[in-house]
């Protein structure tokens, strides 16, 4: 017993140092990453003037819910709600459909042309027409001012093909679709009942990359869209933070400047988090298949 403790393996001074020191950077990192939500999350269930006096750290500080209340109580939140969840769900169920019906193809080795599409793809990534020709031909298509205009266009994200190529490529095996050859399978029977739910991890990952990416965008609704009706939450957020800002050639009294201010800020903190609901609950649902699936989609292929 003795010997066998004398000659247990003593870790170098060195590596108990990088140790310590991985250590101190993970901390650091995840408080640079969590105070932001915890000050954000605090700052909305304070009162105004406890925001705009910028006492609120670490906890709410007078505990309030006027921020909630006037968003809540305000109908163009929930009309944006129910058209961002709209976006968000018919948008990512497209584009997902669409990644699939690109990206199972070219992993197949004896599909013909492969290579050339894959280069279009890439030139899809480094070139773009710009802003103009982009309004002219969603213009042209009949799209202004519809909700097509927020699912077709960015409906294909290349890097999201990519994923999806790659994680074929790799995880369907050619014997399996050989053998289902064989059995007389066809191409769009073995991709239905073999190859997606054997792709779980992969499908995973791109609702939940698409459902962001979705939930996010403001931008093409912004230029798209005139009826107020089609708005999505993030442009009617911005409107709504927009006509709470302050006019200080309109206001005289201090005072009440200073709780238009608060107000506002408790707006934006209020919103902040009335807005990320959706993304943090659907999270949990997707976050068991999210690393694999990444994980197996950056393998090169």
């Amino acid at each position: 017993m003795a010997m066998a403790a004398s000659n247990k393996i003593r870790e170098p001074l060195s590596d108990k140092a990088l140790l310590i020191f991985i250590y101190v950077v993970l901390l650091a990192v995840l408080i640079a990453v969590l105070y932001p939500l915890i000050y954000i999350v605090s700052s909305s269930f304070s009162s105004p003037q406890a925001v705009v006096a910028g006492r609120v750290w670490l906890f709410p500080v007078e505990f309030s819910l006027k921020g909630y209340t006037a968003v809540l109580q305000n109908p163009r939140i929930w009309t944006g709600y129910g058209n961002s969840i709209f976006y968000m769900g018919f948008g990512t169920l497209i584009s997902v459909a669409l990644t699939i019906a690109i990206a199972y193809p070219l992993s197949k080795r004896t599909f013909y042309g492969r290579t050339f599409l894959m280069y279009l793809l890439i030139a899809t990534m480094i070139f773009s027409g710009g802003l103009i020709p982009y309004y002219l031909v969603v213009k042209n298509l009949g799209l202004i001012d519809t909700r097509w205009a927020l699912l077709l266009p960015q409906a294909i994200a290349v890097w999201q093909v990519f994923i999806a190529r790659t994680f074929f490529q790799e995880t369907i095996p050619e014997e399996l679709n050989e053998a289902a050859e064989m059995d007389g399978c066809s191409d769009l029977r073995f991709l239905r009942s073999i190859a997606l739910p054997l792709s779980k991890p992969i499908i995973a990952v791109l609702v939940l990359m698409y459902a962001v990416t979705a939930w996010n965008a403001y931008f093409d609704a912004l230029i798209f869209l005139k009826s107020a009706d089609l708005y999505p939450l993030q442009l009617i957020l911005r409107e709504i933070l927009i006509q709470n800002s302050v006019d200080n050639s309109m206001m005289v009294d201090v005072r009440t400047m200073e709780a238009r201010q608060g107000m506002k800020d408790l707006l934006k903190f209020s919103l902040i988090v009335v807005s990320s609901l959706p993304v943090l609950i659907l999270y949990p649902f997707v976050q068991k298949h999210f690393v694999k699936g990444v994980m197996i989609g950056s393998l090169k292929g």
